[in-house]
């Protein structure tokens, strides 16, 4: 007998043009230490690819080894470098931006 798994596809952010997660605590945490884009890239074992640093710029979608790489990199935890941003609060900043 065949073993079934059944996928369902549900869209992470549907109707939501941004990831909920910004990276704003990394920078800050960057900033901090004096760790720089390229050094990010530069590392001798938890290379960063620079697309993905890019994708962090702009608060991009990362998958969980490129958290886990940035954990590793700065000895932390996952949230000590990203922050989850609820529908609505988002929608504040933005509207406060404006």
């Amino acid at each position: 007998m065949k073993a079934c798994i059944e996928i369902i596809r549900v869209p992470i952010c549907e109707g939501v043009s941004e990831m909920p997660i910004k990276y704003d605590t990394l920078f800050t945490l960057m900033k901090e230490r004096g760790v720089k884009k390229h050094h990010l890239r530069m590392h001798k074992t938890h290379r960063i690819h620079a697309g993905v640093v890019d994708k962090l710029i702009k608060g991009g979608t990362v998958d969980t080894t490129t958290i886990a790489n940035l954990c590793a990199i700065f000895q932390c935890q996952p949230g000590d470098i990203l922050e989850y941003v609820p529908d609505g609060e988002r929608e504040a900043d933005l509207n406060e931006s404006i």
